[in-house]
């Protein structure tokens, strides 16, 4: 259920009030009975709370930098690695 502001048109008193959407807007201010207004309202920011939700939150150091470009096909990249063993059908018998 939101929250409206009102504003009373003769006393200016603004207050606001919790009331579920289907409601009808109030008409009467509580200090001195006199006609209100629904004030619109700009809505607020969405704030998610929780890690790495926040506004003021950064990257790392190391996220910050561009990842580097991935080797061409058929280049080494450096790495040491043996080749995959080559697969046994299910018919063959391993000797030792």
């Amino acid at each position: 259920m939101p929250t409206y502001d009102y504003r009373c048109e003769t006393c200016g008193y603004e207050f606001e009030h919790f009331q579920m959407m289907s409601e009808e807007p109030l008409s009467d201010c509580p200090k001195c009975g006199s006609p209100v207004r629904r004030l619109i309202g700009g809505g607020i920011g969405v704030i998610f709370k929780g890690s790495g939700f926040y506004v003021n939150d950064s990257k790392s150091a190391n996220s910050a930098a561009a990842p580097a470009p991935a080797a061409p096909v058929g280049e080494k990249t450096g790495t040491d690695s043996k080749p995959a063993a080559p697969s046994k059908s299910a018919g063959e018998k391993t000797t030792a």
